[in-house]
């Protein structure tokens, strides 16, 4: 097994906590160099902050993209982070399963990333959680968990870091 086997994952959404989004306000743009520019550029990748790439690195985790972003977000967001490619989720076709937990308030990652994470600790980075989720993974995930919500107006911030770092640590 190796060092990462053992390292709790984090599962990162991307719209929301990379890329703010949300009322009307005015968000800072920042460079996504020449790579990323042009007809099929998505004009939101300019949200991201570069730093993020330092601060998801610098803590004591296996990063995991858990978004619809897919693998795309190695191709688009990973450079501009300065990370490796990172593992991705691969989000199941869904079924009537997933109609039910939509009724019932549970978001429709919930049940893979309990699957996908397979007793280890595990953070969920996102800007849609909420209790449903964090009570459903608590009664069917054998391992610690943290269901973080991100303010998507914000993205993370350095508060959301530092209570990642003590989670994690």
């Amino acid at each position: 097994m190796t060092g990462s086997a053992q390292l709790p994952l984090l599962f990162l959404d991307v719209d929301g906590p990379l890329i703010p989004f949300g009322e009307s306000q005015q968000y800072p743009t920042y460079d996504v160099g020449p790579d990323l520019h042009g007809d099929y550029a998505n004009p939101l990748l300019t949200r991201i902050n570069p730093q993020h790439g330092a601060k998801l690195a610098a803590l004591p985790c296996e990063l995991v993209w858990a978004t619809t972003w897919m693998d795309e977000a190695n191709e688009c967001i990973s450079p501009l982070l300065g990370l490796q490619r990172l593992a991705v989720v691969a989000w199941p076709e869904p079924t009537e399963i997933d109609d039910q937990d939509e009724r019932d308030g549970l978001h429709w990652k919930t049940r893979t990333l309990v699957d996908w994470a397979a007793g280890r600790p595990f953070v969920w980075v996102d800007d849609e959680v909420t209790e449903t989720d964090r009570a459903w993974i608590a009664s069917h995930h054998g391992g610690r968990a943290l269901v973080y919500r991100v303010d998507a107006r914000l993205g993370l911030t350095d508060r959301d870091y530092a209570i990642l770092a003590a989670w994690l640590g």
